[in-house]
């Protein structure tokens, strides 16, 4: 059931056909699972749907060959070499339809289909379960003031109150040097509390603008 199409190293046109269609379907396939469990699939799902078929063409031409093997992994070392880093989600999609490609490529379609398959319903199984995902409680604060308060100690009983920490990240001028605009990293005790963080800090500067927000989620990067 395992066993490989192809023979001895020997290629047919029907086998060649066969492999070709499949790596081309599972990437389909894999392309469409990558396009549901990401937010912005973009051209990438494009590529995942091509490097199936495209691992299976570069391996049914070096299979056997040492010579070729080598320089095929160095043409893909400077591929990578000068390609933008990807997030680990994209980089996990990457090696699975890679995966893939190599197993229709060395002829076990059966094992790729049921790659495919697998990993497929694992990763659809993990994003729409919520896997790895929380709500967080860290926060970006900015906050504006008049330039004659001190702003070195003037909110730290609040963030004693309602945050567990907060973390002075930078202060710079603005309105033509008339405030500041005070920069802070917090992890609130409470999100539902937000809004009473909010007034009373409104209440210290004056009722000028306070944005309190989500910290944008920094890419996992391979």
């Amino acid at each position: 059931m395992l066993t490989s199409i192809f023979h001895a190293g020997t290629f047919d046109v029907q086998s060649v056909a066969i492999a070709l269609a499949s790596g081309l379907i599972l990437g389909l396939i894999i392309s469409v699972v990558y396009h549901i469990t990401s937010e912005e699939p973009g051209r990438f799902a494009v590529v995942i749907a091509a490097m199936p078929l495209l691992v299976t063409a570069v391996i049914m031409i070096v299979n056997g060959n040492l010579g070729t093997s080598v320089a095929v992994l160095g043409a893909f070392g400077l591929v990578r070499f000068r390609s933008a880093a990807g997030s680990a989600w994209e980089i996990v999609f990457l090696f699975f339809s890679m995966a893939v490609g190599l197993a229709v490529g060395m002829g076990f379609i059966t094992l790729a289909v049921i790659i495919t398959v697998a990993v497929g319903l694992m990763l659809l199984l993990l994003e729409r379960s919520g896997y790895g995902k929380g709500v967080s409680r860290n926060r970006e604060l900015k906050i504006t003031i008049p330039e004659d308060l001190n702003y070195s100690r003037l909110f730290d009983d609040l963030f004693q109150r309602y945050t567990k920490k907060a973390e002075f990240r930078r202060v710079k001028t603005t309105n033509m040097g008339t405030m500041y605009e005070l920069d802070y990293r917090v992890e609130l005790r409470r999100p539902e509390e937000e809004k009473e963080l909010i007034d009373q800090i409104r209440c210290r500067n004056g009722n000028l603008t306070v944005i309190l927000g989500l910290v944008e989620r920094e890419k996992n990067m391979l």
